[in-house]
């Protein structure tokens, strides 16, 4: 399976994306809600809708960035958020992606990506990641089966990828998940080594 540009052009296109929430994720919104300090550089990849981001700013963050692979869904953001400064969006493949961050969020970015990026996608979110760096959200706890994404997996292949580039605080079955997710994501906060 061929996940490029095209492939994710063609997901948005046709809304597509199955496992799309319409809405922030609940653990990642109330993991936002705790945070004190507005003025943290925050990533998020594979960005698609970007509802977190929406809450982001609602909150009152005033660095994110965003990056997809996806020039429609970027476009989109675009023209959605063109009237704030407080945000960046690159059309851009996250493995080319530099600059630092203090915090990077995933939501669904890991699952939608080929298994056999796994070990890249660890080594590229700990060279985007400042010292002492969190790599926060949610990882899909089950295995799907299937040719397409999400792609799956569990908590001990995770922690084989993870261990090595970060500090794992938490890898945890996720106790705040909506329902139709109940019991099939692991929460996941990571710091930088």
């Amino acid at each position: 399976m061929n996940l490029d540009e095209n492939f994710w052009n063609y997901k948005y296109q046709n809304n597509d994306i199955k496992w799309d929430l319409k809405s922030p994720s609940r653990p990642l919104k109330e993991y936002i809600d705790q945070l004190q300090n507005k003025d943290i550089k925050i990533l998020i990849p594979g960005c698609g809708n970007a509802y977190e981001a929406e809450y982001l700013l609602e909150k009152g963050f005033k660095n994110i960035v965003l990056v997809d692979i996806s020039e429609v869904v970027t476009q989109q953001l675009k023209q959605k958020f063109k009237n704030n400064n407080h945000i960046q969006i690159f059309h851009q493949d996250f493995f080319t992606l530099k600059g630092q961050f203090d915090l990077i969020l995933e939501q669904t970015f890991f699952c939608a990506l080929n298994p056999n990026l796994r070990r890249s996608y660890v080594h590229q979110m700990h060279q985007l990641l400042s010292i002492n760096g969190k790599l926060i959200g949610l990882l899909f706890n089950h295995n799907f089966n299937t040719l397409n994404p999400p792609y799956g997996g569990n908590k001990d292949e995770y922690e084989n990828y993870f261990k090595h580039y970060f500090n794992i605080e938490r890898m945890e079955k996720c106790y705040n998940s909506i329902q139709p997710r109940k019991d099939t994501e692991l929460f996941i906060h990571l710091i930088k080594k």
